[in-house]
């Protein structure tokens, strides 16, 4: 079987990693690269440290407007598939990248499957929500995270091709480097050792590209009194810049870290404070307390385990979660087991045969 698997940003690299490896053993893959995340920390570190091959095409599309990537995207992609002919697309998440590739193949009747199907905020505002509805309404193949995905899938009126196989981000965590786990030289350089520091990652446009959301955000981390280790995403460093927020000296803002330093950070961090959605789920498989800084998440069961707790972007209410987030001794399994790559390419055998 030849089948095309389509990246571009960050997360994306990590779930491609561990099914790249699995899918090679039996079939044929074609790695194609959007280029969404073009910077090296956040793009060919990942490729490094996940032992992720290559890619066969980097397209090299960049930034830029929602509407202007995505097309930028379609026809590029539309290209390749043309010219590789595969059996199958894989597409993964929710990002411009997975909505863009799975068109592609659509349109071009190449059936499609996608990783982390079945993910809902309710949000349309993101663009992130109409990504992961558009392409699960015209995929084949739904491998979903958890039984909830697989639930909203079926109030969307979506049953066939529906499969939980678990979440693929915790094959990756299975087998991460022991070098992962240990602390960071990060912590080193500023005098910092475990459980006595917090994380900081914003990132998404809602946060990023509001004004008022950012700097409640900052107001909040600013008047925090213990270390917090900022890993700065490039759209979030030009928002900072132009909105003039400076830091105070507990603030310690690095480049992006790659994926091994980043599950260091977390693992050993008193606590977390993100926007991001594999962060909560990384932070809650590390046994790290984590706040969301939306007013929404896909990843339900975490705050419902009393891991995760969502204060959205009030300033108070970031620092009264900072002060009174305690999660309960009990911390049930969520999202499988480490081994949803073994079961995506099972169920894609079974259809080849």
């Amino acid at each position: 079987m030849n089948i095309a698997s389509i990246v571009g940003a960050r997360p994306q690299f990590i779930k491609a990693a561990p099914l790249s490896r699995r899918l090679r053993q039996e079939h044929s893959e074609i790695l194609i690269h959007t280029g969404q995340h073009y910077d090296a920390n956040l793009s060919q570190v990942f490729f490094e440290e996940l032992r992720l091959p290559e890619p066969d095409y980097n397209l090299g599309v960049g930034s830029g407007w929602q509407g202007a990537q995505t097309g930028r995207m379609l026809e590029a992609i539309e290209n390749v598939l043309l010219k590789e002919k595969p059996d199958w697309v894989i597409v993964y998440g929710d990002t411009n990248t997975t909505l863009a590739g799975a068109l592609a193949a659509a349109k071009l009747h190449i059936p499609v499957a996608h990783i982390e199907a079945g993910l809902r905020s309710n949000n349309r505002h993101m663009p992130e929500e109409i990504n992961r509805i558009l392409t699960d309404h015209i995929s084949d193949l739904l491998f979903c995270p958890s039984e909830n995905a697989v639930t909203n899938l079926g109030t969307e009126g979506i049953f066939s091709g529906v499969h939980n196989i678990g979440d693929i981000m915790v094959d990756s965590l299975r087998c991460a480097d022991s070098r992962c786990h240990e602390l960071s030289p990060i912590c080193a350089a500023y005098g910092l050792v475990g459980n006595d520091y917090l994380l900081a990652t914003i990132h998404r446009a809602e946060n990023t590209d509001d004004p008022d959301r950012l700097s409640a955000i900052f107001l909040a981390i600013n008047q925090l009194t213990e270390p917090v280790i900022l890993p700065l995403h490039p759209r979030t460093r030009l928002a900072i810049e132009q909105q003039g927020i400076a830091f105070r000296p507990h603030i310690h803002p690095i480049e992006p870290s790659g994926y091994c330093t980043m599950i260091a950070l977390e693992k050993h961090a008193r606590m977390i404070l993100t926007d991001s959605g594999g962060v909560q789920k990384e932070a809650y498989w590390l046994s790290t307390p984590c706040i969301t800084l939306r007013d929404e998440t896909e990843w339900i069961e975490t705050v419902a385990a009393g891991w995760n707790l969502l204060v959205g972007t009030d300033t108070a209410a970031i620092l009264r979660a900072v002060e009174s987030l305690d999660p309960p001794l009990a911390q049930p399994t969520l999202y499988g087991d480490g081994y949803a790559a073994e079961r995506a390419v099972n169920i894609l055998n079974k259809l080849e045969k």
